[in-house]
């Protein structure tokens, strides 16, 4: 495809967002509203929704790439600016590695960024906080309240929501158009019996009939959201649960407006430290992954899977957009200054009020627990044993005596993972905005056999593929 670039903060050159009431420049963001607010005359006012976030993607052609998605320039990656006042006429220094939004300490007008920056370090729109603090500390607290039984002893004593910060975190948003082509096979389950394996066992076979099978379809996909933070690459890392940053996607990205710094008063942000290029493959496994589970309706006769074994992504149009999106962040340090140590965080949606989050345990509690039930129900499954024994046979004496060792696993797994929630994620899969036209293909038989297996072997229709950024070299 052709790439095209695209400009997208002409109208913030000047550095100046004046009230459109009194014309002054000490504007605020208002977070119980998401508006801007005057500081002088009280007025509230928003910026205008991007044009290219109002939903669909038209008609898409080639890739067209955003200033604020462009390349960052080796330049910018270690600078420290003075910017001129356009108002006032003062001199302010930053540090464009630690923040990408300036104030001028004489008259409070936002100094322009924008101006000097030349490419990636500004994001092209901004969704605005439209959560108070208050609000995303009663949310974060009660999630910890849940899940304080379990928790750490030291976690529970030094607790507080006083630590809470509003972050906004880069992205990237992503449209695309295009075509796609799927090939593989499938089967379905046309019948099944039992039949007898020595003197006391028995099996289940069952009768399969195997199909060619291809699909294709138009597909487009609207607002495709994936993190451009080396830092969080949609996984926890081995000292930090950044995982749950992911989790609570997706955002309503449809009300995105033009970026402007006033929408970063009093909140902290992260720039953007990796390409397109770095995120590419993250995109195209994603755009893969969430048109195989919109086809799996047009597949869904295959009651044992499918195994897509070629995928063909033809794109006809794709566009790059970067965004601040906002987070309220809490986090804790868990055995600080140890080889062990871990950050766990809280994470709330600052526009949905998902909440997701790690919270230390104290294993110690759960174990005993754990091994509390496992010791009772062990117990009683010798009474069974000895009151009804010889009505079981050597195999399912095994199974009585195993049940408890399974069910403690299973007790322990389900408390650790709503605890630590190592697993969660952002399900892109479902939760992208896709339209997926035209579906047509074939489906021919080409065997029948049977087989002990209850399902298709590697299919892959309804399992995630999760591609991580790889960087450039």
């Amino acid at each position: 495809m052709e790439t095209n670039t695209f400009e997208t903060n002409e109208a913030a050159k000047d550095g100046q967002t004046k009230c459109p009431k009194c014309g002054a420049t000490d504007i605020t963001l208002n977070t119980g509203t998401g508006m801007l607010r005057c500081n002088f005359c009280r007025h509230t006012f928003a910026q205008d929704v991007m044009e290219d976030m109002k939903g669909g993607v038209g008609d898409l052609v080639g890739e067209q790439v955003s200033s604020g998605a462009a390349d960052i320039s080796e330049a910018e990656d270690d600078q420290t600016m003075t910017l001129k006042c356009t108002s006032c006429g003062a001199e302010v220094v930053i540090n464009l590695k630690e923040s990408s939004q300036a104030r001028c300490h004489w008259c409070r007008n936002k100094l322009s960024v924008n101006s000097k920056v030349a490419n990636g370090a500004v994001p092209d729109v901004v969704l605005p906080f439209n959560m108070k603090k208050q609000e995303a500390e009663q949310l974060i607290g009660d999630y910890v309240n849940k899940r304080k039984f379990y928790a750490n002893k030291t976690f529970r004593s030094e607790f507080t929501t006083d630590n809470i910060m509003g972050v906004y975190f880069p992205y990237m948003v992503v449209d695309m158009k295009g075509h796609a082509s799927f090939y593989g096979e499938g089967e379905i389950k046309t019948g099944s019996y039992t039949r007898k394996i020595g003197d006391d066992r028995t099996e289940t076979v069952y009768k399969v009939d195997k199909y060619d099978v291809m699909r294709e379809c138009d597909v487009a996909i609207d607002d495709l959201t994936v993190e451009s933070s080396s830092r969080r690459e949609g996984a926890s890392t081995k000292g930090e649960t950044n995982n749950i940053i992911n989790a609570i996607l997706p955002f309503d990205t449809e009300n995105c407006v033009k970026y402007d710094a006033n929408y970063l008063s009093g909140f902290t942000s992260e720039k953007r430290d990796v390409n397109k290029a770095d995120l590419q493959p993250v995109v195209d496994s994603q755009e893969k992954e969430a048109i195989k589970f919109q086809l799996n309706e047009s597949v869904k006769q295959y009651d044992r899977g499918v195994r897509w074994d070629n995928v063909d992504v033809e794109k006809t149009g794709e566009k790059w957009l970067a965004a601040y999106l906002p987070v309220w962040l809490y986090s804790y340090v868990q055995n600080p200054g140890k080889s062990n140590q871990l950050t766990h965080y809280v994470a709330v949606n600052a526009r949905t009020k998902e909440t997701v989050g790690s919270v230390p345990m104290n294993f110690t509690r759960l174990i005993s627990v754990v091994a509390s039930i496992a010791i009772v129900l062990e117990a009683l499954a010798v009474l069974l044993i000895a009151t009804v024994g010889k009505d079981f046979k050597g195999e399912a004496k095994t199974v009585i005596f195993a049940a408890p060792l399974v069910i403690a696993a299973i007790i322990f797994w389900v408390y650790y993972s709503k605890y630590r929630n190592t697993g969660a994620r952002h399900s892109f899969e479902s939760e992208t905005k896709i339209d997926v036209t035209n579906i047509n293909g074939y489906d021919n038989k080409i065997d029948h056999f049977e087989t002990t297996n209850s399902s298709m072997v590697g299919a892959n229709n309804k399992s995630v593929h999760v591609e991580h950024m790889k960087r450039q070299s």
